[in-house]
């Protein structure tokens, strides 16, 4: 009987906001849910039918449409019953099937720890929400019902495995959707399991602070109250207390104790219309000191929720500092209640489309370039998680990233295309390093080139999940190129016996190394996992006892007759970083003998072949190849060099001004040991080859200034 008269309020608070709204489908929905869950309960005992109600009724105090009540009271039908979705699209029709299979899909993110399939699921829900922005909807107020019930699971470890699941996921996610209130509330019951005692500490000083600033509070208010009024303004001022979370994060990013917080107690200001809100602003700021740096106007540049509002701090009466918000009715629709405020209830006018929301665009942006769902879950991470920083492109279209934002994540927000081919970037009119972090109104203006291409370097200081992801991607095709390209020519010159190799040999092979195709197989050989010598000879052994099967094409690519001697391996055109690495111990440069050592997963390192360090490949032979420069490269090189420089001044500059006047760039000076007349240093010049690094030698030591000058 209890729940019918539920059921009955919750229909009576649909009609309230929705009148014309069928009835009839939610007392369905419900009979349906019910009949199936029959005897279920919940960990509390309660039978389990007062969870998909509860959420109903969640979904119902943010206003959703019928079918969005509906399938809360069916969501966990078809996961925990003998429900099917044939069942669901028979009854109550398509497009309620649709949202009670979003949500469905999703279901077992609660039950499972590993954390790859957290990644997966969560990849599930942004698919899902791309769909249809209902299903997101629908899963944080069933996540908002099962944090408020979560005590009643008796296992500790899973109240904080979905604790923290909800603190980083779906709270950041709610804020997204601009559902302020369902935000905070999610992460205080997550706080209040994850950290209880910093929780209740907190709770009983907010309490404390209360009582003793009761009348402080109501004096501010009557204050703030009568200045409004004395100007004709029509307004509603309440004040507020930060919730527990809010508090706790801002001690922490500004590492001070309770007592030294000032905006415990926020105070709100409600006016009809945005003119009233300026006049607001600067009615206060003529009644009381202002904080200088601590006014933000999210009205003419909102937040990417599209919360808006005017926050400003001043010192108020009794010295006391107060933070004020002011904004209109409907900005205070949109903070509490976010996307679900802007539904349109008439038919037709709907809009569910979750790729109409820009962030849930990013989020499947980084989707398309992500390798792996857990890498996918890392990018949206730090996407969601940071405070935001406003910059403008030379048009003045506003851009908004996460703080600590380089021009790289701007070009990037702007089209990952002019990412790609960021070359540099001016930042208010002033070229900058694409390493600079953004400040809130900077105007960023990005030079680029066709010729560039993403740098391994950019993924170590860009902070945008679609930054991260693109250049990921980048990094990986061009990876697999270069260790495929490298990974054949090791194979080619493997071929050293009679007979040859034919590429239909080699396909055959492929489910014997498990990989589905032969750039796989080159690039596993470049990246040292697979050895070629191994590869031929099996390969052999294939054509030896099956030879080529009639009607079969015959490729010529590795169709080739053996030398009698291997080549060496030029390496020209091979990426240095990627397929390629220089050693740090002997710089290698164009121009003198080289030897490859193959590293598993990374490729070939490049020593000169008179460096120490290749004695200890000695009792492993096939790690050592020979490889040649080839043909001229662009590529700079490192040359180390070792300085005697006498102790006068400007000693320094007229060394440096001689290395760049014959073109060598210093990227590296270290002083190693200072003597009253002569200073030694250890320099790193980029060069072009050993004959450019032997030219910078010669001026060096025709130098007076200079007592000895030999490479490292």
């Amino acid at each position: 009987m209890f729940m019918k008269e539920r059921l009955n309020t919750l229909i009576s608070s649909v009609v309230a906001y929705a009148p014309k709204a069928d009835v009839a489908l939610i007392r369905r929905a419900y009979d349906f849910a019910e009949s199936h869950h029959g005897d279920q309960k919940r960990s509390s005992g309660e039978p389990y039918i007062t969870h998909p109600l509860a959420v109903a009724e969640i979904l119902a105090s943010f206003k959703l449409d019928v079918p969005s009540i509906a399938a809360g009271l069916l969501h966990d039908t078809i996961e925990d019953t003998s429900a099917t979705l044939e069942d669901i699209r028979k009854e109550f029709g398509k497009e309620i099937e649709i949202l009670v299979q979003g949500v469905t899909k999703l279901a077992r993110i609660e039950v499972q720890s590993n954390v790859t399939q957290q990644a997966e699921n969560f990849r599930k829900l942004v698919l899902a929400m791309s769909d249809d922005i209902r299903v997101l909807l629908i899963k944080l107020c069933d996540r908002l019902h099962n944090m408020r019930t979560i005590e009643h699971l008796p296992m500790e470890g899973a109240r904080r495995r979905i604790s923290l699941e909800t603190l980083e996921i779906y709270a950041p996610l709610a804020e997204r959707m601009g559902m302020n209130s369902l935000q905070e509330e999610l992460q205080d019951l997550s706080f209040a399991q994850l950290n209880p005692d910093a929780y209740q500490s907190i709770v009983e000083r907010i309490q404390h602070l209360h009582q003793l600033d009761k009348n402080t509070t109501a004096l501010l208010i009557k204050d703030l109250q009568y200045i409004l009024k004395k100007e004709g303004i029509q307004a509603d001022v309440v004040g507020r207390e930060k919730r527990p979370y809010s508090i706790w994060k801002k001690m922490q990013r500004k590492n001070v104790t309770f007592e030294q917080l000032s905006d415990v107690i926020a105070f709100r200001i409600l006016v009809d219309s945005v003119a009233d809100c300026y006049q607001c602003l600067g009615l206060i700021h003529s009644e009381y000191f202002v904080i200088p740096g601590r006014f933000k106007d999210y009205i003419s540049t909102p937040k990417p929720n599209n919360y808006r509002s005017l926050h400003t701090h001043v010192i108020g009466p009794n010295q006391h500092q107060i933070e004020i918000q002011i904004r209109t009715w409907d900005m205070q629709k949109t903070s509490e209640y976010g996307v679900a405020g802007h539904w349109k209830y008439k038919q037709g006018l709907s809009s569910k489309k979750g790729t109409q929301y820009p962030w849930i665009r990013g989020l499947l942006d980084i989707l398309k370039n992500a390798s792996e769902a857990d890498e996918f879950l890392e990018n949206t991470k730090l996407e969601m998680f940071q405070d935001q920083v406003f910059c403008f492109t030379p048009r003045g279209d506003l851009i908004s990233l996460p703080r600590g934002s380089t021009p790289v994540d701007f070009a990037y927000a702007v089209h990952s295309d002019l990412g790609d081919k960021c070359r540099g970037a001016k930042i208010n009119g002033k070229l900058m390093p694409l390493r600079t972090e953004l400040r809130n109104g900077d105007q960023i203006e990005i030079l680029s080139s066709p010729l560039q291409t993403p740098s391994p370097t950019w993924e170590r200081f860009v902070v945008t999940g679609r930054a991260k992801a693109h250049i990921r991607r980048f990094i990986r095709a061009r990876k697999f190129s270069q260790f495929s390209t490298l990974g054949k020519s090791l194979l080619l010159r493997e071929i050293k016996d009679s007979g040859e190799v034919l590429e239909v040999h080699l396909k055959k092979v492929l489910e014997h190394f498990e990989v589905k195709t032969l750039e796989e197989l080159y690039a596993r050989v470049g990246e040292g996992l697979l050895n070629a010598g191994e590869i031929i000879k099996i390969s052999r052994v294939k054509q030896k006892n099956q030879g080529v099967e009639e009607g079969e094409d015959i490729p010529q690519a590795l169709s080739i007759k053996p030398s009698k001697a291997k080549e060496a391996l030029e390496i020209q055109g091979l990426i240095p970083g990627m397929a390629v690495h220089f050693a740090g111990c002997c710089h290698p440069l164009p121009g003198e003998p080289i030897t490859g050592v193959v590293n598993t997963g990374k490729g070939i390192t490049i020593h000169t072949s008179a460096c120490e360090l290749l004695e200890q490949f000695e009792k492993e032979p096939k790690r050592i190849i020979d490889v040649a420069w080839g043909s001229a490269s662009s590529v700079e090189h490192v040359g180390r060099l070792f300085v005697m420089l006498s102790n006068k001044a400007g000693s320094l500059g007229t060394l440096t001004t001689l290395i760049g006047k014959n073109e060598g760039n210093i990227i590296n000076l270290k002083i190693t040991r200072r003597h009253y007349d002569f200073f030694d240093m250890i320099i790193d010049i980029n060069v072009r080859d050993l004959d450019h690094l032997q030219h910078i030698l010669a001026s060096l030591r025709a130098c007076g200034i200079v007592n000895t000058a030999e490479r490292v």
